[in-house]
């Protein structure tokens, strides 16, 4: 035999070696797939240059914390000069029962003076015609009295509207500048930050990736013929593979089931390769710390 065929054969066996070991680390699980968790990226809703994002990348954070500040002073300037408003517009506001006390007083002392005239009559001491130009002084006061009310009324009603627009313009801003404040939506950890201080963000531009790495999941496929064995809530055992023969065993919660079938992702193998059709379903692992996103792992039922 030449040394040329016995280095082909001994390439094919290596080949064959491989394959085996391959088939076999595949074959020892009912599933595979790699370990996720919930990311979100966090982008600016204002525009306006950062002055303050000390944190970095795999700094963690905590659901609602203030990790960065956008400058707001044109929105803090705009808010105090409605403020401003708001109490011009009170200190404005008709006082209507003061306003109308002069008119009430004069109605109420003509009626005082109708009922005296009234109790002449019946002894015949004064004059029929006197008691209609008090009754007619009486009508000119009351119908001043409702005109000048409904005035005060109509100018009070356009007084408040003017407030109430303007502390709803004040909510806006006030809304705006705690936009202005960069806050981590979800307890967990940095995985990129896409700015830095001194730099212009722009509404809709990313600032930040964070991700929830204390609940992860494992993202694994199953054939049709293994969903009966699979429910929500079940416990299955977790494998995490670090390379080698490293290997960690975790116990996981079926929390997903896909209910619908898909194409065999490239870089994933189920225990029947024939198969092309799979349904995903999330196993969530608690962390230890070792886990990390993107990290193989495969599943026993």
């Amino acid at each position: 035999m030449s040394i040329k065929t016995t280095s082909a054969a001994l390439l094919a066996a290596v080949t064959l070696l491989a394959a085996g070991g391959c088939a076999g680390d595949r074959n020892q699980y009912d599933a595979t797939g790699n370990f996720e968790a919930t990311e979100v990226v966090v982008s600016s809703e204002v525009n306006g240059r950062i002055l303050e994002f000390p944190i970095s990348e795999g700094s963690p954070v905590h659901s609602g914390e203030q990790v960065g500040l956008i400058d707001s002073t044109q929105l803090h300037l705009q808010r105090l000069q409605v403020e401003s408003n708001i109490l011009a517009l009170e200190s404005s506001r008709p006082d209507i029962g003061e306003q109308l006390a002069p008119l009430e007083e004069q109605l109420a002392k003509q009626q005082r003076e109708r009922q005296r005239v009234e109790n002449l009559m019946k002894a015949d001491v004064t004059t029929e015609k006197q008691l209609d130009d008090i009754t007619s002084a009486i009508t000119v006061l009351e119908k001043q009295l409702d005109a000048q009310r409904s005035a005060l009324g109509n100018s009070l009603k356009s007084i408040d509207a003017q407030i109430a627009a303007a502390r709803a313009q004040a909510e806006q801003l006030e809304e705006q500048l705690a936009k202005c404040r960069i806050c981590s939506p979800i307890e967990g950890t940095v995985l990129a930050k896409y700015a830095q201080a001194g730099e212009l963000a722009v509404a809709g531009k990313p600032l930040m990736k964070v991700a929830d790495v204390n609940n992860i999941h494992l993202k694994a496929y199953l054939v049709s013929s293994q969903l009966p064995q699979v429910k929500l809530g079940q416990k299955v055992k977790v494998y995490a593979d670090f390379g080698g023969d490293e290997k960690r065993e975790y116990e996981g919660t079926v929390t997903w089931i896909s209910d619908r079938s898909e194409f065999t992702p490239k870089n994933i193998v189920t225990s029947d390769d024939r198969a092309n059709m799979v349904y995903a379903i999330k196993i969530a692992v608690p962390n230890d710390g070792y886990l990390k996103i993107g990290m193989y792992g495969g599943i026993k039922l």
